[in-house]
């Protein structure tokens, strides 16, 4: 029996993780019904980083009222686990929940991000795991920090906060990018959320203030390190304010799951994501799963329903790569959950099996 691991990102818009690896398993089971599946939901820290771990490591999912980021009330969910708190910070402060007309990362706040990191304190968490990932906002984290003074500061400073003392946070992000500059949040990420270059330049100009004053307040300065751009400056935020310890989204996920161990007598590995190319190898999820892979001679296979930069992937280890999608698919059709699913799953039927994989494997390592 050949033992296949399916671990796909989600297709944004389209499929979940875990619906992509049913429709994998599904196309692989109907070429190879003798085929042992296994299953991984997978996400670099943004849509389904609850769902991933949860089919890790368990535990409750909680619901809480909070503000999105036009300050109005929605439910947002987390994990709690033990002591142990996983937040998805799109749940609360994210872009989906704002309609293209509404997107103004002027205006946008964290504050209900902050609000549900108050609710996993006061249910006794202390240690609470941040997926950094398709947030609205570009707001340094301010609002979320606002949340949290309202919350547990009896003068409204962040001096007096020590409900966060015994409180040990880990973001969760491949976004390398600094607070402030060409490279920052602002220049970098704030225009998918609606800036114009005159807000970018504004929204900008606004962190480097904040950062200035908080390195003179804090006496330290985190607005240079890795992961301080993430999520509208989120990250800076929390290694700013919180200490916290900075992981690969995807790297800390397989660690949790203890991914190298189920590579140990797998055959292929399976993954994907919506859009593959050039930035696939730049630390996005797929890659983080080859570079684990390769570690133990696994085989791995990259699906997507968009490929572009084929030989480069190729290049970089993938010893497959497969569009779903037939040339000549409109994307409105493309992008129906149905017809994405009947596309993995004719993907995963064309003839192959995993010592023909091998093989490629042992050819192009020779090479």
């Amino acid at each position: 029996m050949k033992k296949v691991i399916v671990a796909i990102d989600s297709f944004k818009g389209c499929l979940t993780s875990a619906e992509a690896n049913q429709a994998a398993s599904e196309g692989i089971l109907a070429k190879m019904p003798e085929a042992e599946v296994v299953q991984v939901p997978v996400s670099d820290g943004g849509e389904g980083w609850l769902e991933a771990f949860q089919a890790a490591m368990g535990g409750e999912i909680v619901e809480v009222n909070v503000k999105d980021p036009l300050m109005r009330t929605v439910v947002a969910q987390y994990l709690v686990q033990g002591d142990t708190a996983v937040i998805e910070i799109a749940k609360a402060s994210g872009l989906t929940l704002l309609s293209p007309e509404e997107r103004n990362p002027m205006v946008a706040t964290s504050y209900g991000t902050g609000q549900l990191i108050v609710d996993a304190v006061r249910r006794g968490c202390k240690r609470i795991i941040v997926g950094l990932g398709g947030s609205a906002t570009s707001d340094c984290g301010i609002g979320m920090l606002r949340a949290i003074i309202d919350a547990f500061a009896q003068n409204g400073s962040w001096d007096n906060v020590r409900d966060l003392d015994n409180v040990h946070f880990t973001i969760a992000t491949d976004v390398t990018n600094p607070l402030c500059g060409e490279q920052g949040a602002a220049h970098i990420f704030a225009p998918q959320k609606g800036a114009s270059l005159e807000m970018v330049e504004a929204l900008d100009a606004r962190a480097k203030r904040f950062a200035e004053a908080s390195a003179k307040h804090l006496g330290r300065d985190c607005q240079n390190m890795p992961g301080a751009g993430a999520a509208g400056g989120l990250g800076y935020a929390f290694l700013q304010y919180m200490n916290a310890g900075c992981r690969s989204g995807i790297d800390l996920l397989l660690d949790t799951i203890h991914f190298d161990n189920l590579l140990q007598d797998a055959d292929l590995v399976i993954t994907g994501e919506g859009s593959a190319d050039r930035q696939t190898l730049m630390g996005k999820l797929p890659y983080g799963i080859l570079q684990r892979a390769q570690k133990h001679d696994v085989p791995v296979m990259l699906i997507a329903g968009r490929i572009s930069d084929e030989q480069l992937l190729l290049d970089a280890g993938f010893s497959r790569v497969a569009c779903i999608n037939p040339p000549d698919l409109p994307l409105e059709i493309a992008m129906q959950p149905e017809t994405a699913k009947e596309n993995i799953r004719h993907v995963m039927d064309l003839p192959y099996t995993c010592s023909s994989v091998h093989s490629n494997l042992r050819a192009s390592t020779s090479s």
